[in-house]
C-alpha cells in the first residue's frame, strides 16, 4: 500500500509522520487486497474563532472507491486518532456492505413467493434466447461479474457445446460443461 503524509502550510515531523502511518496502516488490515493508496493531510486551521484547530484528514483510494475522514481537535495526535478512529468506522462499514452484496439472502416477500411458487404448478414465465460467441472461462467470469448474475451460460473456444459457470456459497466458481 502507498500512502502519503503531507501538510498544508506546515512542516510534518517525523514523529507525526510515523503516528499518522501507524494508525492509518490500521485500515490497510482491514481492507487487505482492496487497498490501493492513502493520503493524509494535516493542517492547523488559521481561524481564532475554531477552538480545535489541529485537522487530520484522510483519503483512502479502494479499487473502485473512495473513502474519505476528517476529524480536528486540540492537538494534532489527538486528531489523528481521531480520525482513524472514524476512518477504521467506515471502511468496516463499507467492507460489511460488500460482503453482504455477495451473500444476501432472500427477502420474507421473496421467500413468500417462492412459498406461493412452491404450492401452485411450475410454469414458463420467461424465455431469454442468447447468441453467444465463444470465450474463455476468465471471460465469462469477467461477463458474469459484470452483470451481477450468479450464473453464465457461454461456448468454450477451446470445447464443443454449452457450458455453465456458476457462484457457489463459498464464493468460488463451478463450472459444468457439456460432451
Amino acid at each position: 500500500m502507498q500512502m502519503t503524509v503531507k501538510g498544508r502550510h506546515m512542516d510534518v515531523t517525523p514523529a507525526i509522520r510515523e503516528y499518522a502511518e501507524e494508525k492509518v496502516g490500521r485500515v490497510a488490515k482491514i481492507l487487505n487486497h482492496m487497498l490501493m493508496s492513502a493520503e493524509v493531510e494535516l493542517y492547523t486551521e488559521r481561524n481564532r474563532s475554531i477552538e480545535k484547530a489541529q485537522v487530520a484528514e484522510v483519503t483512502v483510494y479502494t479499487k473502485g472507491h473512495v473513502i474519505r475522514a476528517k476529524e480536528s481537535a486540540h492537538d494534532l495526535y489527538a486528531a489523528i486518532d481521531l480520525v482513524s478512529e472514524k476512518l477504521e468506522s467506515q471502511v468496516r462499514k463499507f467492507k460489511s456492505k460488500l460482503i453482504d452484496r455477495h451473500t444476501k439472502g432472500p427477502s420474507m416477500a421473496q421467500v413468500a413467493e417462492i412459498a406461493d411458487q412452491v404450492t401452485s404448478e411450475p410454469s414458463i414465465v420467461k424465455t431469454k434466447r442468447l447468441a453467444s460467441k465463444p470465450m474463455s472461462t476468465d471471460e465469462a467470469i469477467l461477463q458474469m461479474e459484470l452483470l451481477g448474475h450468479d450464473f453464465f451460460v457461454f461456448r468454450s473456444e477451446d470445447m464443443e457445446g454449452t457450458n455453465v459457470l456458476y457462484r457457489r456459497n463459498d464464493g468460488d466458481y463451478g463450472l459444468i460443461t457439456s460432451a
